[in-house]
């Protein structure tokens, strides 16, 4: 398999271009990015289901994943002894966060094919198809696969619709289009128990989730004015939760729902000395700005980055990135 440095020039394809690319390979590996989310999870297992159900050999290689998102990758994750020949990429704008976990590969493997929809994709893969008007990648896969003809089943579109749902908030965040609600009444009409689906992904907690929630929220704190919360998770607060990374997804909206917040942080601490944040903002903040100060990216009203360093360290580094963008926000 190829390295990045046997790539040949990256390009930015269109969607029949990236279906004709599909309808070629065979023996394909799907991944994903770091920690992946409902989003991540659907549109990786709806495109392997898909390829299968036209005669390709497909598997899909995806870091832990949550209790709740587990029910779509039955009978669809990598055997050890699986050698693919092409690799593609679903909901990851860089190789830095592509996630390998698992897969047999590294970061520096050749992604032939990219599909995506974050406006801060770098084009790492060889071919990427980036719709920015998606509010999901399901959304974007979706268009991809109605356009290679394949048949959609109930399973495909339930994959599908956890991805379109979980990007959008169930539909409430600003990224939701007239065409999202086209998309999810052309995959309910396919037979998908939006009330079961919305109750396990949105409305279902489990114990070792609700303890470490409770201590999260105990450990807010307001800065600006109030215009931003900061949440922090340790090391330590999942020791005694018991609750895994992959479970505590949720706690990234939490702190933007405060009125007058205008940016909420989520500091994760992953392993000792190593957190992930997450970033969600209201207007005007645009969230891939403050974490494009700290490496990382994604949308306007949600992104993220990674940080090593101490606790007190990744703290003070988003303060000082929400600073710069409340300052030329005018909110300071």
């Amino acid at each position: 398999m190829r390295t990045v440095s046997e790539r040949t020039i990256q390009m930015r394809i269109n969607k029949n271009e990236a279906a004709d690319m599909l309808l070629e390979m065979d023996n394909i590996l799907i991944l994903a990015h770091e920690n992946p989310d409902g989003d991540a999870v659907g549109s990786a297992c709806a495109l392997c289901k898909g390829l299968r159900s036209i005669g390709k050999r497909a598997y899909i290689s995806l870091e832990p994943i949550s209790k709740t998102d587990a029910f779509m990758t039955e009978k669809l994750v990598r055997p050890a002894e699986f050698i693919p020949e092409h690799i593609v990429a679903v909901d990851t704008a860089d190789i830095k966060i592509l996630g390998v976990e698992g897969s047999g590969l590294d970061k520096s493997c050749n992604v032939e094919l990219c599909i995506d929809h974050h406006m801060s994709n770098v084009f790492f893969a060889r071919n990427t198809y980036l719709d920015e008007s998606a509010s999901a990648a399901a959304e974007a896969v979706y268009d991809i696969m109605k356009t290679m003809n394949i048949p959609f089943t109930k399973d495909i579109a339930e994959c599908l619709y956890v991805g379109i749902a979980t990007d959008t908030g169930c539909f409430r965040y600003s990224n939701t289009t007239s065409k999202t609600f086209r998309t999810a009444a052309e995959l309910a009409d396919m037979g998908v128990d939006i009330g079961k689906i919305n109750k396990i992904q949105f409305e279902t907690k489990t114990k070792e989730y609700a303890a470490i929630e409770k201590m999260a929220i105990a450990s807010m704190q307001t800065h600006f004015d109030g215009k931003c919360a900061m949440i922090t998770v340790t090391h330590e607060m999942f020791e005694d939760s018991g609750a895994a990374d992959c479970e505590t997804k949720p706690l990234s909206s939490i702190p933007r729902q405060i009125e007058g917040v205008y940016a909420g942080i989520t500091i994760k601490e992953k392993k000792k000395g190593l957190f992930n944040i997450s970033v969600r903002t209201n207007e005007p903040v645009n969230a891939s700005e403050i974490a494009g100060y700290l490496g990382g990216g994604g949308h306007r009203m949600a992104a993220g980055c990674t940080f090593e360093g101490t606790r007190q360290d990744a703290e003070k580094a988003v303060l000082e990135a929400v600073r710069t963008v409340f300052e030329k926000a005018g909110l300071l």
